[in-house]
């Protein structure tokens, strides 16, 4: 692409096993004992301990040291009897290969704009496989990225044939991961499903929350002393799926609702960053209504 920084530049090497199960003794000596075996070295490794569920829940980073490791299926091959031993939960991710991401917005730019620089910069190891928007207003800066740019606009009583459409273009563009960078349209059930675990959403206030229009104006309205964002993945339940990351900004009587907005459309990209960026290095895991998010 012409003038844009190599999106790969910063693609992560390796590879990453994730597990979850019963907590018990062994876990962490049979992983390590079973890496050290493939001819791997322990980039980094986190694992919780949920003490009132007696769950135990782990993160593993790994590279070969110095000769190539075995490919990923083989590895979960041989990884299986030992998840087996311990009725682990796991999954086993090739960092090196590049998620697909799709992003929707409507009007509001400033999180599509954030997302899009930290690509270009190189900064977000990513496919980037297009825009959905109910809207027209983003197209010009979307196509200059070299993006493509899908206007579903949602016109009255047309709301299922809207998300048709949407549904169907996540077949063709095959997202690892759908992004809602303030796509200010509820999705349906139907939707929700489609993308369960693999959907985020930024939410414009510090959940729980102003509902309605021009939240920012109602906290300042109520005088307010933190305003925030929330990032979470989409469910059927509005704005209560497992929450990611969150973040504030102290604020006083002297802020302005304009000063607000622009305090929390900042706060908005830096959370939904954090929270595309954890998801893609694979260091959250969803915990029932909530989310392990390893450091």
């Amino acid at each position: 692409m012409t003038g844009i920084v190599d999106p790969g530049a910063l693609a992560m090497p390796g590879q990453v096993l994730l597990l979850r199960c019963a907590d018990q003794r062994g876990i962490v000596a049979a992983v390590a004992g079973f890496l050290a075996e493939q001819g791997a070295t322990i980039t980094e490794s986190n694992h919780f301990n949920n003490g009132t569920k007696g769950q135990f829940a782990m993160r593993t980073a790994f590279a070969g040291d110095g000769a190539p490791l075995p490919d990923v299926a083989t590895l979960r091959q041989r990884f299986a009897p030992i998840a087996d031993r311990f009725a682990m939960d796991w999954s086993l991710h090739n960092m090196a290969q590049r998620p697909r991401l799709l992003l929707a917005v409507s009007k509001f730019g400033h999180c599509l704009f954030d997302l899009l620089h930290r690509w270009r910069a190189g900064l977000l190891p990513v496919d980037i496989v297009g825009v959905v928007s109910n809207h027209d207003d983003m197209r010009s800066f979307v196509e200059w990225s070299g993006l493509p740019y899908h206007h579903l606009p949602t016109k009255p009583h047309g709301k299922a044939a809207q998300e048709a459409r949407f549904a169907a273009l996540i077949d063709e563009t095959q997202p690892d991961l759908v992004v809602l960078a303030r796509y200010m349209q509820i999705l349906s059930p139907m939707l929700c499903a489609k993308v369960a675990g693999r959907c985020i959403n930024i939410h414009h206030s510090f959940l729980p929350s102003f509902k309605g229009a021009k939240p920012y104006h109602q906290a300042h309205e109520r005088g307010v002393k933190i305003i925030g964002a929330t990032a979470h993945y989409v469910t059927t339940d509005l704005d209560e799926g497992p929450i990611i990351e969150q973040d504030v900004r102290r604020v006083s009587h002297v802020h302005a609702p304009d000063t607000l907005v622009a305090l929390g459309r900042d706060v908005e990209c830096q959370v939904l960053a954090r929270a595309v960026s954890w998801h893609i290095e694979r260091r959250v895991m969803v915990d029932g209504n909530k989310t392990i998010v390893f450091g």
